[in-house]
């Protein structure tokens, strides 16, 4: 009765999510009460809410100021003599300006947000591929593939929902993967190779005087209004600090491959020094972190929710049950591939499904699943993540919506443009994984 309660929360959850019928957040908090409710725990639910909030606090917290931190670098301008290098050394060469565009993103994206990435990469290099004739589809693709990539950072959303729900940390699931997704970005390059002389061999190579590759460096998108720099926004950049602000965000980097202190207080202290040296008087610190509650609110308030859905579902023993049911589905003979078999199938389901759907009601299902063959969850989460650079092509993926209409192509057209590419990346990273070890076969 238990499994089969759990499956139909799970089942109800997805509904009413995927319909649109109640928001994430809602779902993640009514759904798993009512059904406690219904399996007669109604005077257990509030310290199973509380057992679940306190496993996942430190994953909320680290979001929360991986979030500011990123945010205020992005203020500060941490990135603008990127982009102007960039443009200055591709200059009229298409595959240059496609190499440089992969590269580009994958930098910005490395505050794991789709919205930031897409309109920093369309504003610096948008001017160039209209000036060249290059075509404008390929612009919406690599970002999106450094995107699919970048996204599997902690802050990123999946890695992060793949610790709330497993209870591990940023050793157990992220660390291990980094070869694999340096493996992911290099597929990511190539495919720009292979973009770029296609466009090389149809354009050839363009000479551009220095002062028009000036112009083109600081031309702003008219696409959107969110494009245009304002003077306000012009006021906030610290280039005097920019090595400061970059040797900052290495040290950050380093600290978190080495694990030199607790992930949520590195970030916390990484925040509270950026914010102090770049914007020293009280009421600019209270403006920038203002600026950026509202994306700092909505990704944890989501942690936290999923608190819930996940302590009801361990402390009642439904988890329990439904993998015990889902064990006994598994011919004996798959049952050691799970890891691969996750991997494999990650790919259709975050591109179907949201990422709350997948990573709050089925990876845990599976986690404990794959632990009755003796496999360590902490794999399971590591194969389930292999599969975004297909999710953010999936309809559910609000950011590509911008990203399409700054440049200006079709929807149907970019899906069918770039779902063998997205789809190689997951196969490159997935065996990548296979052959270090980060999954079991």
């Amino acid at each position: 009765m238990l499994a089969l309660l759990g499956f139909l929360m799970v089942a109800v959850f997805m509904y009413l999510i995927m319909s649109r019928r109640l928001s994430a957040l809602v779902a993640l908090i009514v759904v798993p009460v009512v059904f406690a409710l219904i399996s007669g725990f109604g005077t257990e639910i509030g310290d199973m809410m509380l057992a679940g909030i306190k496993k996942i606090a430190p994953t909320g917290i680290m979001l929360l100021f991986a979030i500011l931190y990123f945010g205020v670098m992005m203020d500060a301008g941490l990135f603008d003599p990127l982009i102007k290098k960039i443009v200055k050394i591709v200059k009229g060469d298409p595959l240059k300006v496609i190499v440089g565009t992969a590269i580009l993103a994958t930098l910005v994206a490395l505050d794991g947000d789709g919205t930031t990435t897409y309109m920093i990469t369309v504003t610096a290099m948008l001017p160039l591929y209209r000036k060249l004739g290059i075509r404008p589809m390929i612009l919406a693709v690599m970002p999106m593939l450094a995107l699919g990539v970048m996204n599997m950072t902690p802050w990123g959303g999946p890695t992060a929902r793949v610790m709330s729900v497993l209870h591990m940390d940023v050793s157990d699931i992220f660390v291990p993967v980094i070869p694999v997704m340096i493996g992911g970005i290099a597929w990511v390059m190539i495919v720009a190779c292979i973009l770029g002389k296609q466009e090389r061999k149809r354009l050839g190579i363009m000479e551009i005087p220095d002062e028009d590759l000036q112009s083109l460096a600081g031309q702003e998108v008219a696409a959107t209004d969110e494009t245009a720099e304002t003077a306000e926004t012009a006021a906030l950049k610290r280039p005097r600090l920019i090595w400061f602000n970059l040797l900052l965000t290495a040290a950050l980097m380093v600290g978190l491959i080495t694990s030199f202190l607790p992930l949520p207080t590195m970030f916390m202290l990484a925040f509270a020094i950026a914010l102090f040296i770049n914007y020293p008087k009280m009421q600019d610190q209270k403006e920038r972190i203002a600026a950026h509650a509202a994306n700092a609110l909505a990704t944890v308030s989501m942690v936290f929710a999923a608190g819930i859905f996940t302590g009801i579902l361990t402390e009642t023993k439904m988890i329990d049950a439904m993998a015990s049911t889902l064990v006994s589905w598994i011919p004996d003979s798959l049952g050691s591939h799970m890891p691969l078999l996750v991997a494999l199938t990650s790919m259709p389901f975050t591109y179907f499904m949201s990422n709350d759907a997948y990573y709050f009601g089925i990876v845990p299902i599976l986690a404990n699943a794959a632990a009755a063959y003796g496999i360590d969850p902490a794999e399971i989460g590591r194969a389930s993540i292999l599969g975004q650079p297909l999710h953010v092509l999936s309809p559910l993926f609000a950011a590509q919506y911008l990203l399409i209409g700054m440049v200006g192509v079709d929807y149907a057209e970019t899906q069918k443009f770039i779902l063998k590419w997205a789809f190689g990346t997951s196969i490159v990273m997935i065996a990548l994984a296979l052959l270090t070890g980060v999954i079991s076969f």
